[in-house]
């Protein structure tokens, strides 16, 4: 079958069998390969990327499915100017740690804080909770969150000191 789908802003074609994940499809015939397979549950979140502007688990979604869409990845987060304000800030805030998790967890954080500009710790920690990060207890990857959010809102950047807990 073929489909058309937008990814990371340019269109492409591709002949996908109906029974194609959308994660295989992307990994493997067109060789985007930020986005991890961790799970193949949608447990972890590691494939987690952003379909018309909203998160989505690609381990249970079939390519078939996203037909005629907008598929963005991390790959797709840089900017002109490079790193976008949540690479920067996971970089910047030591939250990368052995990265598996951060593709996923970067593309949950863009629709996180495009329907929440500033969240909570709480709220943040709920909006990531379908990811998992098996190295950490979480405390860089919020306080990096907080980052992307104030520099997206133009807001005073908190200190990017690392949180040994």
């Amino acid at each position: 079958m073929e489909i058309k789908i937008t990814l990371n802003g340019t269109e492409m074609t591709a002949e996908v069998e109906p029974r194609t994940l959308l994660v295989h499809l992307i990994r493997e015939k067109l060789s985007s390969t930020g986005t991890h397979i961790g799970c193949d549950t949608s447990s972890c979140g590691a494939c987690t990327l952003l379909i018309d502007g909203k998160s989505a688990k690609s381990c249970t979604l079939l390519a078939v499915q996203v037909n005629g869409k907008a598929i963005t990845t991390v790959e797709g987060l840089l900017t002109v100017d490079g790193l976008h304000p949540i690479q920067e800030a996971f970089k910047l805030n030591h939250a990368l740690h052995c990265g598996f998790c951060t593709p996923g967890m970067m593309m949950r954080v863009v629709e996180l804080l495009e329907k929440n500009p500033d969240p909570s710790e709480e709220e943040i920690r709920w909006g990531i909770s379908g990811n998992l990060c098996r190295c950490t207890g979480y405390n860089n990857i919020v306080k990096a969150i907080k980052y992307a959010s104030a520099k997206m809102r133009g807001a005073e950047l908190p200190s990017t000191e690392p949180e040994f807990v």
